[in-house]
């Protein structure tokens, strides 16, 4: 869990949106990250104008991976996540994921990407500073 120790903090930003590729909404982004369970997990709680999530990542030991477990209005998911490269990567299925990971200037940014048609297209980017 260390690893992601990147993301804990109080951020504020940008939220974007896009369809095929195509920047459709944008809005103010809030979201607060800590550990929790003496740094067994991390959670985040994400406030934009077109989303509200709160999510819990965990490391599980026995096979070696991340999980991120959504919850929404519209329901819960869990999905296998990867630390790769310096940043976290969400798989929530062959044909999406997000991408968690911090920015040059001592922010950070979480993307997420469609594969449509053998390409990887950008479907939502969050860029953040932190307030702390």
């Amino acid at each position: 869990m260390e690893q992601l120790h990147f993301l804990v903090g109080e951020w504020v930003g940008t939220s974007k949106i896009y369809e095929n590729g195509v920047l459709t909404k944008e809005g103010a982004a809030y979201e607060h990250i800590s550990y929790d369970l003496e740094k067994n997990i991390l959670v985040i709680e994400l406030n934009t104008e077109f989303l509200q999530l709160h999510t819990v990542i965990l490391y599980d030991e026995k096979d070696q991976k991340y999980y991120y477990h959504r919850f929404s209005k519209d329901g819960a998911a869990i999905y296998p996540a990867e630390f790769k490269e310096g940043q976290l990567i969400v798989w929530k299925d062959e044909n999406t994921r997000f991408f968690f990971g911090s920015t040059p200037e001592g922010g950070f940014r979480e993307y997420g990407e469609r594969l449509v048609d053998g390409k990887w297209v950008k479907t939502f980017e969050d860029t953040f500073i932190n307030t702390q």
